[in-house]
């Protein structure tokens, strides 16, 4: 919480001054209790808006290589996300993974907001990738609703390998909660867990306007990494671009209102 306070009072102008972030459907945000909120994933700086943008406080997962840099950067690194919320992640998976999950679910239990990437990575390209199954399972077993949250603009202001983000406008969508309370007691099978995570994708599709790509974003960085060629988008004329095989929704990356003259933030 006094980070949280700290970000709001001392981050919270600068964030403003430049970024003019402005924001649609913040009253989708419950004002109490626990709830997931599920977002696309385009920058680093994606964990740093979300949460000084919300009036709660919200922690998130990351992976825990950013907590264990060494020297000043890697001291400074590993500051930065602990002060927004960040829980370390294994990567790895395994057990390492499930008690990173874990830590989740007692914060939701706890009546708390807890922030998921699903696509476990930031985007290589802008393109939304598939999503694991692991916000899906935590959304079961706590029963709480989940938020979709589209970043807009973030991998602009901060692209892949850029340090310091530039000082460009930013967008931050809230959809309406998704309730899978319909799914209790069936955390366990796989083919809901699917079937949920790829519902919780397409609203994040609807919302951020992003073409769709049914690989992991881990997946399409190793091979970019190792020289192979990119995953491509399915042919349009399949219609199956979205997640779950759907067609694709008619909608454009979201952009502020017009006579949005004075951004908003909280």
């Amino acid at each position: 919480m006094f980070y949280w306070l700290m970000k709001r009072v001392l981050v919270g102008p600068l964030l403003h001054l430049l970024f003019r972030p402005w924001v649609r459907g913040i009253e989708n945000v419950p004002t109490t209790g626990g709830a997931i909120l599920a977002s696309n994933h385009l920058a680093v700086i994606d964990s740093f808006v979300l949460p000084l943008v919300l009036d709660r406080e919200i922690v998130f997962i990351g992976k825990s290589e950013y907590f264990t840099g060494t020297g000043v950067k890697g001291r400074l690194k590993a500051g930065f996300f602990r002060g927004v919320g960040t829980i370390p992640v294994d990567r790895s998976g395994g057990k390492a993974s499930e008690a990173a999950l874990h830590t989740g679910l007692l914060r939701l239990e706890s009546g708390g907001l807890f922030g998921i990437y699903p696509e476990g990575t930031r985007s290589p390209d802008g393109r939304l990738y598939r999503g694991k199954t692991g916000v899906a399972r935590l959304a079961l077993e706590s029963g709480v609703p989940v938020i979709p949250i589209a970043m807009i603009g973030t991998d602009v202001a901060q692209p892949i390998g850029r340090t310091i983000p530039k000082p460009v406008r930013i967008g931050v969508v809230v959809g309406e909660p998704l309730d899978f309370s319909r799914y209790k007691g069936m955390e366990n099978d796989r083919f809901i867990l699917r079937s949920v995570t790829d519902e919780i994708m397409y609203s994040l599709m609807s919302l951020s306007g992003q073409e769709y790509v049914d690989v992991y974003a881990a997946t399409q960085k190793a091979r970019i990494a190792t020289g192979h060629p990119a995953a491509k988008l399915p042919a349009q004329d399949t219609g199956a671009t979205a997640p779950g095989g759907r067609p694709a929704p008619d909608v454009h990356v979201p952009v502020p209102p017009e006579d949005d003259a004075t951004p908003s933030v909280g």
